[in-house]
């Protein structure tokens, strides 16, 4: 059996830019830190270096690699840090040379001698990074950590590969693949999102639960507003300018609202054509993208560089089609999309250094297309056929940055990858599953297949496609 993967654990608060470059090697350090404090005194260090390889290195400045690093080595939690206190502890890192190991002792910290980028790939995986501590009594110790996408972070370590093997997964629902989950809706004549509680709620109490379901959701509708508040250009030198903000006032208009959730009232007042579900649809993914692209707080979903879809497609549900919806099909929605998340993960990547952009807008488009079939009214093989549909049509897609930055054309995606979504949604309700040719679980090995056959430099390198056609200078 697999381990078992939470539906909390694909849809993770924290900081951007990106999951597997800001958040994995944030949450590294976090772990570096837990291994210093169990087998050593940190009074004894006299030094910390950091090592990034392969797509760390190359685009790590753009996705915030150093800076993820140095705020994880500080003692800072991504997921509850105040957003606003992350510049004055880097700028005081900079300018003092110190940094607060475990936001206990001050070291010697000079960033670009002990930040060293590699170009070159460990072999275990595309974002490796190795963390070295320096002792007074001239000894080192040395921890390599690899982040394979959507936060999640592993070792190599392969001498307890027996003891993994033997970790049976605690679910009572234990899911490998697409065609397990759709036999246990069909033998116990349940739902996807109930499949999903019964596992949920066999690892933490119901309570815990609907609290933590609800504090994702409290997360990406504050992450929305923020976005469609917010006006400027974005940090990292491409001088991309916000477009939530406009698109929102053009939308709203002199609409009163003092909160989120009387924001989200507010909107549903608003005239409901084509045009302006299109736009409304785009403004939310813009919205939390822009969000995420200046370090600000987002959910991994799966992935900080797709973060936009799932919120996205879930907004245009509540506001646009069912203005009765509550928290149960908000838990709905995010258990399904969670779900189908953590199927990818297991059969394919949802890394974009392993997989293109594929793995990261494609996966999150799958999420949002079948989480939101069930709030719809479709059956379990019709919400796996719309994630099916979703990443049908993302094959084959690039990841390829330019400046290394998740803006262009990342942003952008994240309202293509929303649209897809709601359309693989009405495609799989008008259709009699029984017809459906390509069950979920094929395009899952057919997506793998083609990660592993898509050229290097389209794999979060920015050294192919659109990274190279167009440079800093352009913008």
């Amino acid at each position: 059996m697999e381990e078992c993967i939470s539906v909390f654990d694909m849809l993770k608060i924290g900081v951007g830019p990106s999951s597997s470059h800001t958040l994995g090697p944030w949450r590294a350090a976090e772990r570096f830190l837990e291994e210093l404090r169990q087998d050593f005194d940190l009074e004894s260090i006299t030094r910390v270096k950091v090592d990034l390889y392969g797509s760390l290195s190359l685009t790590g400045k753009g996705h915030a690699t150093d800076l993820a690093v140095m705020l994880g080595l500080s003692g800072q939690d991504p997921e509850y840090i105040p957003v606003q206190d992350i510049d004055g502890i880097i700028k005081a890192i900079e300018s003092n040379h110190l940094i607060q190991l475990g936001n206990e002792k001050a070291l010697p910290f000079y960033i670009l001698q002990d930040i060293v980028f590699h170009k070159d790939f460990l072999p275990f995986h595309a974002n490796g990074l190795t963390f070295t501590a320096f002792f007074d009594n001239e000894t080192e110790y040395a921890s390599t950590f690899y982040s394979i996408g959507g936060g999640f972070v592993v070792k190599e370590e392969r001498s307890d590969a027996k003891q993994k093997v033997a970790i049976k997964c605690a679910f009572p629902f234990p899911i490998n693949n697409a065609a397990e989950l759709l036999d246990y809706t069909q033998k116990e004549n349940k739902s996807i999102s109930e499949i999903v509680y019964a596992n949920e709620i066999s690892m933490r109490p119901e309570a815990e639960v609907h609290s933590e379901l609800l504090r994702i959701w409290h997360t990406m509708l504050e992450c929305m507003y923020i976005g469609c508040h917010s006006e400027g250009i974005l940090p990292g030198g491409l001088n991309v300018r916000r477009r939530a903000f406009d698109m929102h006032q053009n939308l709203i208009g002199l609409s009163n609202y003092d909160s989120p959730q009387s924001w989200l009232e507010e909107i549903r007042k608003t005239e409901v054509k084509f045009r302006q579900i299109l736009k409304w649809v785009s403004c939310f993914a813009l919205a939390v993208n822009e969000v995420n692209a200046a370090l600000g707080r987002v959910v991994t979903a799966p992935t900080n560089g797709s973060a936009g879809v799932i919120p996205a497609v879930l907004m245009y549900y509540m506001v646009i089609e069912n203005h009765q919806a509550d928290e149960k099909q908000i838990k709905q929605f995010l258990m399904v999309a969670g779900e189908i998340g953590s199927i990818f993960k297991k059969g394919a990547t949802i890394s974009a250094a392993m997989g293109g952009c594929q793995a990261e807008i494609g996966v999150s488009s799958a999420m949002a297309a079948g989480a939101l079939c069930e709030v719809m009214g479709g059956t379990p093989a019709q919400v796996l056929m719309a994630a099916e549909i979703a990443m049908e049509h993302h094959l084959g897609l690039t990841c390829d940055p330019i400046g290394g930055l998740v803006q262009i054309p990342c942003i952008e995606r994240n309202t293509m990858g929303a649209i897809k979504a709601i359309n693989a949604a009405e495609l799989a309700l008008e259709t009699d599953s029984k017809n459906a040719k390509v069950p979920l679980d094929k395009v899952i090995d057919t997506m793998w297949q083609t990660a592993k056959d898509m050229n290097s430099k389209y794999k979060e390198t920015s050294e192919g496609g659109l990274a190279i056609a167009v440079n800093m200078a352009d913008c």
